[in-house]
């Protein structure tokens, strides 16, 4: 890695957990300044501007949290396990995700959505492959007999999506991790239920 890539990178890193908590939007220079200690010559001098920033703030955040994810999923073999453990990931996760201002993806949605256009594309691809590995795992799991034949995996991708970013909204709110934990242990009574044989 190049000084000028450790230095956006040393950027990256440090300004994450600022936009994560303040929002895109109300990240300041100064913020940005005061976390890295570099001047707003040496910022704008590796990124074009705050936007671009932001994209690679949340480009690093999201492939941060995907990475985790597959980690775990890596363990396992069975489609049964890979989904507890993409359940799992989020509730031994849970206090790094909330001291860093909450889920990322979330954040960044509901403020793309809102005042950030140039964020929502890539916050729309983020969601769209956390669904599509969802789908994975659960027609996996269907194609080795371990689920349901009759099960919509998009439906329940969805639906456990949802309950993911829930949870998390509630457990933070609330200051209370065991929120998340009742809807992750839910969701596996869940897929006890409805779809494993």
């Amino acid at each position: 890695m190049s000084k000028a890539e450790q230095t956006r990178q040393f950027i990256i890193e440090k300004t994450a957990p600022i936009f994560n908590k303040k929002g895109y939007y109300a990240t300041s220079l100064s913020d940005i300044t005061t976390a890295t200690g570099l001047t707003k010559g040496s910022i704008y001098g590796n990124f074009k501007d705050k936007d671009d920033l932001a994209l690679q703030v949340y480009t690093y955040q999201s492939k941060k949290i995907a990475d985790g994810v597959d980690q775990q999923l890596n363990q396992h073999r069975t489609a049964l396990k890979k989904l507890f453990a993409f359940f799992d990931f989020y509730k031994e996760n849970f206090k790094n995700i909330a001291a860093s201002g909450g889920c990322p993806l979330m954040n960044a949605a509901i403020e793309a959505d809102d005042s950030l256009p140039f964020l929502t594309p890539k916050v729309k691809r983020s969601f769209t492959l956390w669904r599509q590995r969802l789908i994975s795992i659960l027609e996996e799991g269907m194609t080795s007999g371990e689920f349901k034949q009759h099960i919509s995996a998009e439906h329940f991708a969805i639906t456990f999506m949802a309950m993911i970013e829930g949870g998390i909204l509630l457990a933070k709110i609330s200051g209370r991790g065991k929120d998340l934990t009742i809807v992750l242990d839910n969701m596996k009574e869940m897929v006890d239920r409805e779809i494993k044989i």
